[in-house]
């Protein structure tokens, strides 16, 4: 892999960790501790209101998963090692990266 080709990883995996950073600002209000007031929400609307916290702390979950996965895609491209299989060696397919740049395995080793 090339210099130009590593630049264009690294800011593509900078774009994507700057997406999630926005993500998290959107979907923290969402998260916050549902008020037990029974005056201004209904037993039925607190529970609509628990569900979606708790989608919105799973979503938080896999967002926070998706971003060390960057982040260690980020350190695999310092080290050197970005773009190679962890099981064979072999170098990825460049395009199989741009779907997804933190695959660890090339297609072969992917399979089994």
């Amino acid at each position: 892999m090339d210099e130009r080709e590593v630049r264009r990883f690294r800011q593509d995996i900078g774009n994507r960790l700057a997406a999630l950073d926005e993500d998290d600002a959107l979907g923290e209000r969402s998260q916050r501790v549902v008020e037990l007031d029974q005056q201004s929400v209904g037993r039925l609307s607190r529970q609509d209101a628990l569900l979606n916290q708790s989608m919105a702390k799973a979503t938080q979950a896999r967002r926070d998963l998706y971003r060390r996965a960057l982040q260690a895609a980020m350190q695999r491209i310092e080290e050197g090692e970005f773009g190679y299989c962890a099981d064979c060696g072999e170098e990825i397919a460049p395009a199989r990266l741009e779907l997804e740049p933190t695959v660890l395995r090339c297609m072969s080793c992917a399979r089994g």
